[in-house]
């Protein structure tokens, strides 16, 4: 796998991170960003983030994997045909901001999770933690098991902490020294 993560670390550095100063979702000011859509859009960046994201949880007994819309939902599609590829199918589905105003009204989109089924959450680049602590509260809300949450690049300001208050494990793929030492 470490081939994989070599391939997905110089897309990122080539790709996705900026130089200039960007006020981020959390309200912060930063002189970095990273733009991680860049890549997990990209063919090959969602097959990377795909493979890397499964052999994470292959010891894990889920249900389903998924996270918050939008930052979640490229590597999905990606994590949903390398699962069945592999043999492992698992179901994708995605966590909205806010309920749906018409049709079902749903929060919570995908195949359905019932009470009791274990999922790991998914996003690309964790800075306070905030989309993903709001998609633990829907699901558990729904009664879903939600233990562990992995991100593409955790930028250490505070989103591990941030989930731990919620007893949920934040993993990253990269730490974003391992961005910031390489460019």
């Amino acid at each position: 796998m470490q081939k994989e993560k070599d391939e997905l670390l110089s897309l990122l550095i080539k790709d996705a991170y900026f130089k200039e100063k960007v006020i981020l979702s959390s309200g912060q000011e930063s002189d970095y960003y990273i733009d991680a859509r860049r890549v997990t859009l990209s063919a090959k960046g969602a097959y990377l983030c795909g493979k890397i994201i499964l052999n994470m949880v292959k010891e894990d007994n889920i249900k389903a994997i998924g996270g918050p819309t939008l930052g979640a939902d490229p590597m999905l599609g990606a994590i949903a045909v390398i699962s069945l590829q592999a043999g492992r199918p698992l179901n994708t589905f995605i966590v909205r901001k806010a309920p749906k105003p018409y049709g079902r009204q749903q929060q919570i989109e995908g195949p359905f999770l019932n009470k009791g089924d274990e999922v790991v959450l998914i996003d690309d680049v964790a800075t306070t933690g905030k989309a993903l602590v709001s998609s633990v509260d829907v699901l558990r809300n729904a009664g879903v098991v939600v233990e562990k949450a992995i991100c593409i690049v955790d930028r250490s300001q505070g989103a591990v902490e941030a989930l731990a208050e919620k007893d949920c494990r934040l993993l990253s793929i990269f730490n974003i020294s391992d961005i910031l030492d390489n460019v």
